[in-house]
């Protein structure tokens, strides 16, 4: 009886290993990470400066770190998928509620009716629920308005690539 059972978990635990048959599993680790382009700062600096003001004084390398928090629940990433939070590729100059296909927004944001400049970026980006109350957004806010401008204008860099 204990054969029988060693044997069934063995199985068990074989069938928890590697996924089979998926290319981009499969992939070399060299070619991973060539399907992930990289930028000089030289090329970010210069794409921050095409961006309209005031994002064009804006710090790409900080704006990258400040988005760090809110990749627990976004990403920027042309044909990403969207999480807990949907996926912000594009969402500047969209309407709030409608910009990621497929997620499911509040009825607050949905209803809100509102653009996603820069200034509408930045009120929200610095007290989300005192813009658009009823939102499920579960983040306090950026008090720093460098920080902001810095997330905002790396957005939009973002999205052009």
């Amino acid at each position: 009886m204990r054969f029988i059972a060693a044997a069934a978990l063995t199985l068990a635990l074989a069938a928890c290993g590697q996924p089979g048959g998926d290319a981009k599993n499969d992939a070399p680790p060299a070619a991973k990470a060539a399907a992930v382009q990289e930028y000089t700062p030289e090329q970010n600096a210069a794409a921050i400066a095409a961006l309209p003001a005031p994002l064009n004084t804006a710090n790409y390398e900080n704006g990258r770190r400040v988005f760090a928090q809110c990749r627990s629940c976004h990403v920027v990433a042309a044909n990403g998928r969207n999480g807990v939070g949907p996926n912000l590729h594009g969402v500047i100059g969209t309407t709030t509620g409608g910009h990621a296909p497929g997620f499911n927004y509040s009825p607050a944001m949905r209803n809100a009716n509102l653009t996603w400049d820069f200034a509408t970026l930045d009120r929200y980006l610095e007290r989300p629920m005192a813009v658009i109350p009823g939102g499920r957004m579960a983040f306090v806010g950026l008090r720093n308005p460098d920080d902001r401008r810095d997330v905002i204008a790396y957005i939009a860099v973002e999205s052009q690539r």
